[in-house]
């Protein structure tokens, strides 16, 4: 039977991971969680989205295969080559303005297979 009020707070050792019962420093569930491939069926999507956003346009770009690391790295060589802001938030990269086009013939040109989504 699981606990149902796992300790989360130790005067010895500071925050205790609720899931592992260790140290927050030395908490194996974040490790693992970070080296995990989101899940994807090997197509890339890149969309353009405004809604929610207070009439800005953000391309964003959903199914990139690889760890959390990956994605990041993926996500800094496309805000470079287009000089503009963006972040990953969940496996998502969002990249500022409406540059679908671009993304997709980036996207293409580096072996990943890429389409349209949404209108």
């Amino acid at each position: 039977m699981r606990n149902s009020n796992p300790v989360v707070y130790s005067t010895e050792s500071g925050r205790i991971c609720p899931k592992c019962s260790r140290p927050i420093g030395l908490c194996i569930c974040k490790s693992a969680k970070a080296d995990q491939p989101f899940p994807s069926d090997g197509i890339v999507r890149v969309r353009r989205e405004k809604q929610g956003r207070g009439g800005k346009e953000v391309t964003s770009i959903r199914g990139v295969p690889g760890t959390k690391d990956e994605i990041q790295k993926l996500a800094a060589e496309i805000k470079k080559k287009l000089g503009t802001g963006g972040t990953v938030r969940d496996g998502v990269i969002e990249i500022q303005g409406d540059r679908v086009d671009f993304v997709l013939s980036f996207l293409t040109n580096s072996g990943y297979k890429a389409k349209r989504d949404g209108g």
